[in-house]
């Protein structure tokens, strides 16, 4: 089991910019065992996926509505996982979560197949 704490959230104009940070402990989430994911949720929504960096190749998938503005990217030496925001709209409003999957069945892209989840981080866009 791999410990995850989000970090870096608040509050920007639309337009702007942010990153938020996943310090990962208990394990090394660049070995070959995880595959890490942001996820988000938006009140009253379900919690939906954002962006993944798969374990063997390095993938990186987006979700539709954020990709060409996100990018995912993982620090091994310091064990954390990354999300670079950039043209933030105000429907990227959320709770942003990094997520660890061990798990080989399933997919990247639904949340009920990660096994840790971090606290999450608040993303506030004001337009």
């Amino acid at each position: 089991q791999v410990r995850l704490v989000e970090s870096g959230g608040g509050l920007v104009q639309a337009g702007g910019s942010l990153r938020v940070s996943c310090a990962a402990s208990g394990d090394t989430i660049s070995n070959l065992r995880y595959t890490m994911g942001w996820f988000r949720q938006a009140p009253g929504k379900d919690r939906a996926f954002v962006a993944a960096i798969l374990r063997a190749s390095g993938t990186k998938y987006y979700a539709d509505s954020v990709q060409g503005r996100f990018t995912i990217s993982r620090d091994n030496a310091k064990n954390t996982l990354y999300l670079q925001m950039n043209s933030l709209k105000s429907e990227d409003t959320a709770v942003y979560y990094c997520a660890a999957r061990r798990r080989t069945t399933g997919n990247h892209y639904s949340a009920v197949y990660y096994d840790d989840w971090g606290q999450g981080t608040q993303v506030t866009v004001s337009s």
